[in-house]
């Protein structure tokens, strides 16, 4: 029966307790999608940067790390990568060689990272060949001497484009400065404006005799799993098996990845933890109006036996069902607005110059694990309880026979 009473009392007020949930409504939708869009764009960053840079797992000579030269190969690359090809959650292999080197052309030059790579198997584990802009991928053009790609803000730091000739400036392992001439057959564009200006590609082959390396050795391997999550378990066993080669996560590789990501979702909680304390006190302030209008009627059920539990309950059943409804729609709203902007997208092409610079993507797509529309309704639940007590005290407090001569 206390329910149903405390439940009709909230609709006694149409108004007032339509803008309590409309302010519980509006401040959920907002919060969950602001922590939806958040993170998103961090997960986007991450899987982007796991698919064109890093991904998953990669494997180095120790020395190369330390000293960035391609004479700290990994020596037996075929035997390393068998071993590796043991473990079922690999999904993909391709080995490169890196090296620091100039680009130029009769423009103007610049520093850069060249990787030389084998196309075929470079396809299974980066996604660079999804994001040629112009020209082409090495497959179509394997008949051309010496094909590059290179990233669209360097091409035009370059003042290059298809077609255009780039030498490529670099120390051999004989510590011999040499030349290369290579064609540009491709211009990639991701969503890291910092890696296009660095970094450049061409066949694998082509840089081993440019520079006198083994082509079947490699400075680098480069290792994409079937699942992220199997990314630091992967990594425990191939330290195991790979006796004096360095594995490496990509949380390890780009740490602050973890950093940004491990205090998105501190903030997460914190922001929604923030506009419910907000609401929290919209909603006690509303529910002593409640009281302070109240005071004769609540006067004479206490003078006719109700006793003051019954009273403390009815206060806060009001105050837990509006502030609950409020809850439960501004939750649904939220779930839906992420749902449906993460298939759609929210389009930030004005500022995507800004963002690509920190490697965001110009499209974001807001997204959030489930679990936290389950923790987001314990926190409403709990907001709600809380805020229902000193209202409720507040009723507890009225004396019955000075609460009856009050003026109605």
């Amino acid at each position: 029966m206390i329910f149903s009473i405390a439940w009709r009392n909230v609709w006694r007020n149409k108004l007032r307790s339509l803008v309590i949930m409309l302010a519980v409504i509006f401040g959920l939708v907002g919060g969950i999608f602001s922590v939806a869009l958040m993170n998103g764009m961090m997960e986007q960053m991450i899987t982007s940067s796991i698919q064109t840079q890093l991904s998953n797992i990669q494997v180095h000579n120790p020395d190369y790390l330390t000293n960035n030269e391609v004479k700290y190969d990994i020596g037996d690359v075929s035997s390393v990568i068998s071993s590796i090809k043991q473990n079922k959650e690999v999904s993909a292999i391709s080995s490169h060689i890196k090296a620091q080197a100039m680009a130029s052309t009769a423009a103007t030059g610049t520093g850069v990272m060249i990787i030389g790579i084998d196309p075929g198997k470079e396809k299974k584990v980066t996604t660079i060949h999804e994001h040629l802009i112009e020209g082409s991928y090495f497959g179509d053009s394997l008949s051309r001497s010496k094909p590059i790609l290179v990233g669209k803000d360097l091409a035009h730091k370059l003042s290059a484009g298809i077609g255009n000739k780039v030498v490529i400036t670099i120390q051999n392992l004989e510590n011999v400065i040499t030349y290369g001439a290579f064609r540009i057959v491709g211009i990639f564009e991701t969503h890291n404006s910092n890696f296009d200006k660095t970094n450049l590609f061409v066949l694998k082959k082509d840089l081993a005799e440019l520079i006198n390396f083994n082509p079947e050795s490699a400075t680098e391997i480069m290792i994409r799993l079937d699942e992220n999550k199997q990314t630091e378990e992967v990594a425990q066993k191939l330290s195991k098996e790979l006796q004096g080669l360095k594995v490496q996560t990509w949380m390890q590789i780009r740490p602050e990845f973890e950093l940004f990501n491990s205090m998105t979702q501190q903030m997460l909680y914190l922001f929604l933890l923030l506009i419910l304390f907000g609401l929290a006190f919209g909603i006690v302030n509303a529910m002593l109006m409640a009281v302070m209008e109240r005071v004769k009627e609540i006067g004479m059920l206490m003078a006719v036996g109700m006793n003051k539990r019954r009273i403390f309950s009815m206060i806060m059943l009001e105050t837990i069902f509006l502030s609950i409804t409020g809850g439960i729609i501004g939750i649904l709203g939220g779930f839906g607005l992420v749902e449906y902007f993460g298939e759609s997208g929210i389009d930030l092409s004005v500022v995507a110059e800004g963002l690509q610079a920190v490697g965001y993507a110009s499209t974001a797509y807001p997204s959030v694990d489930n679990s936290y529309y389950f923790i987001v309704s314990a926190m409403v639940i709990l907001t709600a309880v809380i805020a229902s007590i000193y209202p409720a005290r507040k009723a507890l407090k009225l004396k019955p026979a000075e609460a009856v001569r009050e003026e109605a």
